[in-house]
């Protein structure tokens, strides 16, 4: 919500273009682990390009571990800058890392499309690959985080945009890999594995060069400058749809309850922002927030979050994008994983962290958070059970696809909901001057969960 002596976003242009930014940040990572089935079929030592998107929709083979190596060199590059934040956002100015990080995306994904056309080795491929994946995840994390720190500036609304954005990045490109994979094997006026393929690649492409279009925009609209232009230390004052709530009462933190704070963060208008940039300001004067005494208010909450993320990324996609359909071979078997897997778990997902705008159940206070999330541990065993044809071990014990369909629906919409759980109840642990560091120590932690993971990938796929 914007104050009224400050501009309209017309036409919600503003609003637009930071949903679009949201979608391109996490449109690689989406885009790269949705065409699994194309990475390995050039893997398995096709002949081409086009035999290999022929053959390998069904159970292609994985020899070279593209799976949990993808997974591990997107989300390494996070955690690696997430560290290095303070010191690249103080030498590298701001619209360098925006504007810099979108035009070498982009150029990495025209190689990645222009291979699609050339016919090399599984070993140099491979070793392309992984090198485009580390580059393109490195640039989108100072990306995401320069942005992040954009919106710090604006009002509350444009952040939720910018994660909606993120949070259709999955579905975006899995609805592009039906596409592209519907289009090859439509009976009429289907095109050649080739360009199909071509095609899915180019479509981020498209993507980026419209974010691109949208940053430059910003710059030249109205509203867009006159919040952009604050400095950080006046952007509280444009967060109270965010803050309201978070102000209210936690006794531990020595916040007395207020029959005035007790209300909804929805009754608060305009008018009140003097009274609550006061009660910011009060708690600031406490000093210097200690990081260690933060972490102390939080560790439960990160420890969660952190657990989260490793069971997700350490089936998903390693484990969950072997499972294949046990029916006979025919359509449904060849659009069974792009389906059930990458597009179920990024709708549900997303209707997971949908959940937290209606309740946040459990509290901060209930001990049935680590519980449930110590549950989802269970879903390992029970995708590694799936219908998997290449194992060596473990036997196969859920063959029909509703059972992984049922397993991938709980697993995304627990993801989804812990998630964005988690990430609420962090700052309503601490007192308000403590929240900027609760949030930094959370991101921290969601990218160590999101690398712990990915390394358990290795493990949990060699027990197959």
């Amino acid at each position: 919500m914007a104050r009224e002596d400050s501009p309209r976003d017309s036409y919600h242009l503003v609003g637009i273009s930071f949903f679009i930014l949201g979608l391109g940040t996490l449109l690689p990572w989406n885009f790269f682990i949705t065409a699994i089935p194309y990475f390995q079929g050039r893997l398995a030592g096709a002949n081409s390009t086009a035999e290999a998107l022929r053959t390998n929709h069904t159970g292609p083979t994985d020899s070279y571990n593209f799976n949990n190596w993808v997974t591990l060199l997107s989300q390494l590059p996070l955690l690696l800058f997430t560290l290095l934040n303070s010191f690249l956002y103080q030498c590298i100015p701001e619209a360098v890392r925006i504007l810099g990080s979108l035009l070498a995306i982009l150029l990495l994904f025209v190689l990645t499309a222009a291979l699609v056309k050339v016919d090399l080795s599984p070993g140099l491929f491979f070793s392309i690959t992984m090198a485009s994946v580390w580059f393109i995840n490195s640039f989108c994390a100072v990306l995401q985080g320069s942005l992040f720190g954009q919106l710090g500036t604006m009002p509350s609304t444009y952040s939720t945009l910018f994660l909606s954005g993120q949070g259709l990045a999955g579905i975006f490109a899995a609805l592009a890999m039906l596409m592209s994979m519907a289009t090859e094997v439509s009976a009429i006026g289907g095109v050649d594995a080739q360009t199909s393929a071509l095609g899915y690649f180019i479509t981020p492409c498209v993507g980026i060069l419209l974010s691109i279009v949208c940053y430059l925009s910003l710059p030249h609209l109205e509203f867009a400058r006159y919040y952009l232009t604050k400095k950080l230390s006046q952007a509280p004052a444009q967060e109270l749809e965010t803050k309201a709530e978070l102000l209210q009462a936690d006794e531990k933190n020595g916040i007395p309850i207020s029959p005035q704070k007790a209300g909804p963060a929805l009754d608060l208008d305009l008018e009140k922002e003097p009274e609550l940039e006061l009660e910011l300001e009060e708690p600031q004067k406490l000093g210097k927030p200690s990081v260690f005494v933060v972490f102390l208010k939080i560790w439960l909450t990160a420890l969660c979050l952190v657990l989260v993320f490793t069971v997700t990324l350490s089936v998903f996609p390693a484990i969950t994008a072997m499972v294949t359909s046990s029916t006979s071979p025919g359509k449904w078997s060849q659009f069974f994983n792009p389906i059930c897997c990458f597009l179920l778990f990024n709708v549900m997902d997303w209707l997971g962290r949908s959940l937290t705008s209606y309740f946040l159940w459990p509290d901060e206070d209930s001990r049935l958070l680590p519980l449930l999330v110590c549950l989802r541990f269970l879903f390992v065993p029970l995708f590694m059970l799936c219908h998997v044809p290449t194992r060596a071990r473990l036997p196969t014990i859920f063959w029909q696809d509703a059972y992984f369909i049922t397993f991938m629906l709980l697993f995304a919409v627990s993801n989804g909901y812990l998630v964005s759980l988690t990430m609420c109840l962090a700052p309503r642990q601490v007192l308000p001057h403590e929240r900027e560091v609760a949030g930094a120590l959370m991101t921290f932690f969601l990218a160590l969960g999101l690398s712990c993971g990915a390394s358990l990938s290795f493990l949990f796929k060699a027990l197959l």
